[in-house]
């Protein structure tokens, strides 16, 4: 008698196919270092409510960059603590960096309160925005700062007698505008309680998976950026700007902006004459910060050279 014997399933694909998966994310997490012992953990307390402020002319990537990271960490539980919205002065269209149209979620006067605030690059700030900011800051684990989004930050005093950073170039004009505050060039980001500020563009990504490891730990934000195919190390090492720690010095065969430090093309750009010296400068904003009070600008990179 022939007995039919039952087809055993082929679980030798499937477990393969499992390692192949787990095997990228551990390698990766286990490439990151252990905690600091000297960062400073948050308590979380899901939801962590997070702000975006945003006005006219908000840079893209400031906000956008921190918002992704925030909305894509997801807990062993397979949770995802981070409640994000925009602020503005109204719930009115608004155009950010490159014609991107946002309505914001709220208005100031009606926004939920943050836990987290990040402040992108943006317009001249309102006087509705900073008291906002300022109130805030009072109950917040973090307010955050990327590139220019420092100046909005310096603008309401919460900075002053504290270190910060922004985009390397608006470094001078921080520094003159903002004298009770000091400028750390070559960071990362910076750290004063709960205030932090970031360098440029893409550094807020980094701010915010160090966020993250604030509140969650190491293993979660490496998951974290390893789901969002990020390989940056940065937030690991909030000195890891080093390369714009350097003040660039202007000469007749490479000259640079006096107000931003940026290379320039005397060919092309705008140009002021101050004390018999030809200045050139990468916009003509720059040109006219520089026209304002020259001498403030040509003292100051006497003094780095």
């Amino acid at each position: 008698m022939i007995v039919a014997m039952k087809a055993r399933p082929n679980l030798k694909q499937p477990i393969l196919t499992m390692l192949a998966l787990l095997i990228p994310v551990a390698i990766f997490i286990a490439a990151a270092p252990t905690n600091s012992p000297n960062i400073n953990s948050l308590k979380p307390a899901s939801p962590i409510p997070v702000a975006f402020v945003i006005s006219e002319g908000a840079v893209v990537i400031d906000f956008c960059g921190p918002w992704e990271v925030f909305r894509d960490v997801m807990l062993p539980s397979g949770d995802h603590p981070f409640r994000l919205y925009t602020v503005s002065d109204k719930i009115a269209p608004i155009t950010a960096g490159g014609g991107l149209k946002i309505v914001p979620d709220y208005a100031f006067a009606n926004a939920p309160a943050p836990k987290v605030i990040v402040i992108p690059a943006q317009s001249e700030p309102s006087n509705a925005m900073l008291d906002w900011i300022r109130q805030s800051t009072k109950k917040t684990d973090v307010t955050m700062s990327v590139c220019t989004g420092a100046f909005v930050l310096a603008k309401t005093g919460l900075l002053d007698g504290k270190s910060a950073t922004t985009f390397h170039g608006a470094f001078g004009p921080f520094a003159m505008k903002f004298p009770k505050i000091d400028l750390k060039r070559g960071a990362r980001f910076v750290e004063n309680g709960n205030l932090a500020t970031a360098g440029g563009l893409s550094s807020g990504i980094d701010l915010a998976l160090h966020v993250v490891e604030r509140y969650y730990g190491r293993e979660v934000a490496a998951k974290t950026a390893y789901n969002m195919e990020y390989q940056g190390q940065g937030w690991m090492d909030a000195n890891s700007n080093q390369t714009y720690a350097v003040v660039p010095v202007s000469t007749a065969e490479h000259p640079v902006c006096p107000v931003c430090g940026m290379d320039v093309d005397p060919k092309t750009s705008p140009k002021s004459v101050f004390k018999g010296v030809t200045y050139y400068f990468c916009s003509d904003d720059d040109k006219e910060t520089f026209d304002t009070a020259p001498e403030k600008f040509v003292t100051a990179n006497d003094k780095k050279s």
